[in-house]
């Protein structure tokens, strides 16, 4: 099984998201067993957020994990605007209420904020310190906003930057996956089958190489995701069919020749992009 290292804790390099969760898209239950399949599977890593659903996500997240919370390893965002200490400790109550837990593997900003960084970094502290969060990190920060975070005291306790990354969108690669390599800053990408609205799982190439590979067109994609083993992919698992083909991206990998057929496709960057937020 190919694996990530976390401040050093090592994990599946595929997890289950829940963007779309516990929003009526699927049966609740359905998406409950779809998430206890998972862990069953061996797939650790839940991702949430306070603002899935307005809480719903981590609700239904919630009901999934009753007796199953020693099987995974729980992530959740705080809003910018509850970044403040007082309020950041207020959110993580709540998402810890609704998720049915008292403590978070892995807390993360959701995206930047006008708070100072210095409360923020405090914000974090305090929750590990009162044992409500083990580690924490951010998302949707750029390579600037890296920088920043580093040369804040106490922002080099900053375990992950969760950003969106799949081949059409690449820019990540010109300079912030290096430098979260260089840092020990663990990256975790979202949308790894391309976000919704996409049609990568469509594309001719990648059918193409799923047929060729005899697997699903999703694993092809979280295959090419995680192959420099520095990246914890985290695609929506609203189903059981679905965990299933992203468990296949876990037991191999892409050849060289089939690496060299997507970046054809989908050229790596040559020049520093604005971060892709989605």
């Amino acid at each position: 099984m190919k694996t990530v290292t976390l401040h050093g804790q090592t994990l599946p390099a595929v997890g289950m998201g829940s963007w779309r969760l516990g929003q009526g898209r699927h049966p609740a239950l359905q998406e409950q067993k779809a998430l206890q399949f998972g862990l069953s599977q061996g797939l650790k890593v839940i991702d949430t957020a306070e603002m899935y659903g307005d809480g719903a996500s981590e609700q239904l997240i919630g009901e999934a994990l009753k007796g199953h919370r020693d099987d995974c390893y729980l992530v959740s965002k705080v809003y910018p605007w509850n970044a403040a200490p007082k309020k950041m400790i207020a959110a993580c109550e709540q998402s810890l209420k609704r998720l049915q837990t008292d403590c978070l593997d892995l807390y993360l900003l959701h995206w930047q904020s006008e708070h100072p960084l210095e409360e923020i970094i405090a914000g974090f502290d305090m929750l590990k310190q009162q044992g409500k969060i083990k580690e924490w990190g951010v998302s949707n920060f750029d390579t600037a906003a890296m920088d920043e975070l580093w040369n804040t005291p106490g922002g080099d306790q900053c375990r992950a930057n969760q950003v969106f990354y799949n081949p059409q969108y690449r820019g990540i690669e010109y300079s912030l996956l290096p430098w979260c390599r260089d840092h020990g800053v663990t990256a975790m990408g979202y949308s790894p089958l391309g976000g919704h609205g996409s049609d990568l799982l469509h594309d001719p190439l990648i059918t193409e190489l799923a047929d060729k590979n005899q697997i699903s067109a999703a694993a092809v994609l979280l295959r090419w995701a995680i192959r420099d083993g520095n990246m914890l992919v985290i695609p929506e698992s609203g189903s059981a069919d679905h965990i299933r083909g992203n468990i296949e991206a876990l037991e191999n990998s892409l050849s060289k020749e089939d690496l060299a057929a997507i970046d054809q496709r989908f050229p790596a960057p040559r020049r520093e992009v604005p971060l892709e937020i989605r």
